[in-house]
């Protein structure tokens, strides 16, 4: 497939302080890429960066074929962004807001009513258009904004942490709406901090302290855990169990999830039998240890893990 993206050492410094580190990928034409890291990672100021709205420190991208150093400007023009924040005037109306963004990017006209047309009947805000945008729930606006950002019909479509802050079944109906855009050809490129939205990714992008540290599809990025066996362990006392479960040799490696501890073992029954007779020990019953499938959430903190001690 052509790529539409295009990041090739890319680095953005902030003084001594490194935001964005030697960051290289591509992004095929039509696919939907999650940009997948927790808050302060990296991924506004590498969005930013391929979006032509931030220089970078060294490092070349591009998108669409075009050079965001040497010509951002054509980048802005050919592309579709929406920020974390949306960038919507809150003392307009849904329509007004929609014919101003309509003309900035140069649409007028016939052109500019069939768009508009289009942009409501793709985001379900018929009947919704003299409305003050201020007055609007949280997914409603989520749905304007990503209507502004689309009107012009751009190849690329750069999304930034764009459900945060709305409830989850907005955070599902725009999902729906990114799956029809990619559907159509446009190419989507997505930051996330959400697990469960990155399963809508055709590949993803784990992001740490500014790298790149796996990319993939979800079921490649699994593959980490061929051949050993991920156990999931409850009881009452879990910080206790986990400072006795990680001095374990048969233990690989450890994390917490809430009340409950996963361990990464090279054999399910062993370590099953062996976990429960650590619990068993220090009386901290009632206990289960259970084989479960890994998530992506484990793939992220070992990825996370192995990363760390290098930096």
């Amino acid at each position: 497939m052509p790529v539409a993206v295009e990041a090739r050492n890319l680095t953005k410094r902030f003084g001594q302080f490194v935001a964005v580190d030697d960051l290289t990928l591509e992004v095929e034409e039509g696919e939907v890429f999650g940009f997948l890291g927790s808050n302060g990672a990296g991924k506004s100021t590498a969005i930013r960066m391929l979006c032509g709205l931030l220089a970078p420190s060294s490092g070349s991208a591009r998108v669409n074929g075009i050079d965001v150093v040497r010509d951002p400007e054509r980048v802005k023009r050919r592309i579709g962004y929406m920020s974390q924040r949306f960038s919507l005037y809150e003392d307009l109306t849904v329509l007004q807001n929609l014919r101003f963004f309509g003309g900035v990017y140069g649409l007028d006209g016939a052109t500019l009513d069939e768009r508009i047309a289009w942009a409501t009947r793709m985001a379900a805000l018929e009947g919704k258009e003299d409305l003050l945008t201020s007055e609007l729930p949280g997914g409603w606006k989520q749905r304007l904004a990503l209507a502004s950002s689309v009107l012009h019909r751009p190849g690329v479509l750069f999304l930034d942490e764009p459900t945060g802050g709305v409830d989850p079944i907005s955070r599902r109906r725009f999902w729906a709406l990114i799956d029809e855009l990619s559907g159509s050809g446009v190419t989507v490129f997505v930051t996330t901090h959400y697990l469960d939205e990155a399963e809508h990714c055709d590949r993803l992008a784990l992001i740490h302290a500014g790298r790149l540290v796996a990319l993939g599809t979800v079921s490649h990025l699994k593959q980490v855990f061929a051949g050993r066996a991920v156990l999931e362990v409850t009881c009452p006392r879990v910080v206790e169990a986990l400072q006795r479960l990680e001095q374990e040799a048969w233990v690989l490696e450890t994390s917490v999830f809430g009340t409950r501890i996963h361990l990464v073992v090279q054999d399910a029954g062993e370590g099953r039998r062996r976990g429960i007779l650590v619990l068993e020990a220090s009386g901290n019953l009632p206990a289960t240890v259970e084989l479960i499938v890994p998530s992506l959430e484990d793939v992220f903190i070992h990825h996370i893990e192995q990363e760390s001690p290098a930096h």
